[in-house]
């Protein structure tokens, strides 16, 4: 999980450059594409939330999502995969980047600590 501050407003409002970030993101990672990305984007709701775009590229190996908030200069991703040996490192700069990011928040969350050892019921 990442959440980027002190972002570039035009880079974060850019629809395609969300678009070209799953899409260079899933290829430096070795990942596959189930589907074409898809970028939305969501209006200021008056409150907490004003506006931006969400992108989402679901995977193979589980699914990256990119949300951006223009108007405070701030991103939140997550890049949530099955794969074994994930490149934080590399994640963390090319989303830097590629929004112009000031600062970053990061946080590895290993998951499916015992699956390797789940059976079926069957």
């Amino acid at each position: 999980m990442i959440d980027g501050y002190g972002g570039s407003f035009e880079k974060l409002n850019d629809e395609r450059r969300v678009l070209r970030c799953l899409n260079d993101l899933t290829g430096k990672l070795s990942m596959n594409k189930l589907s074409e990305p898809k970028v939305y984007f969501a209006a200021d709701n008056g409150k907490k939330d004003p506006g931006g775009w969400s992108g989402f590229v679901v995977i193979v190996e589980s699914h990256i999502s990119i949300h951006t908030f223009p108007k405070k200069c701030f991103l939140s991703a997550d890049v949530y995969s099955c794969k074994g040996g994930l490149e934080t490192d590399l994640i963390v700069e090319f989303v830097k980047e590629t929004f112009d990011l000031d600062e970053i928040e990061q946080n590895f969350v290993r998951r499916g600590l015992k699956y390797s050892g789940l059976t079926p019921k069957i």
